[in-house]
């Protein structure tokens, strides 16, 4: 078996990429809902309701469990990237966000009459908890029920 045969075969692959989507296509479509218009940066941005990092992250560690045991160090090593990525997402990341919010305000008032085009700072870049939790909820149920079903 060559290794695209085997790579396909990676059921923690597979369910962990499927788990992303679903979470980034829920995230898309709130959005949409939500500003009743769709916009193309929001395929490949940052931020919003739910995680999807979370979501492929704990769909990993879970799979990851389901596959080798909950108490192999691989399953270890996957809670751990899917615990860090959490909190990079909720506090980190969301405190850059709020920078970038706090800076790209100061340069409204600074230039406000001024016609120098200043190019904004990504401002939805990290997660609320509620968004974290909600991510990490997904990537554990879909992982589980991917894993077992596909």
């Amino acid at each position: 078996m060559n290794f695209s045969e085997q790579f396909m075969q990676n059921r923690v692959f597979i369910v962990t990429i499927i788990c992303w989507f679903l979470a980034q296509f829920i995230k898309i479509a709130i959005a949409v809902v939500r500003e009743k218009r769709f916009n193309f940066k929001w395929l490949v941005g940052t931020g919003g309701m739910p995680s999807s990092h979370c979501a492929g992250t704990t769909a990993l560690a879970t799979t990851l469990g389901l596959e080798y045991g909950f108490n192999t160090g691989i399953f270890a090593i996957g809670l751990g990237f899917a615990i860090v990525t959490m909190f990079d997402a909720q506090s980190a990341r969301r405190a850059i966000g709020k920078q970038a919010e706090t800076l790209n305000k100061m340069v409204e008032d600074i230039y406000f009459k001024k016609p120098i085009k200043e190019e904004r700072l990504a401002e939805l870049i990290g997660h609320t908890p509620i968004q974290v939790l909600t991510g990490a909820g997904l990537g554990i149920i879909f992982g589980y029920f991917l894993y077992i079903y596909l």
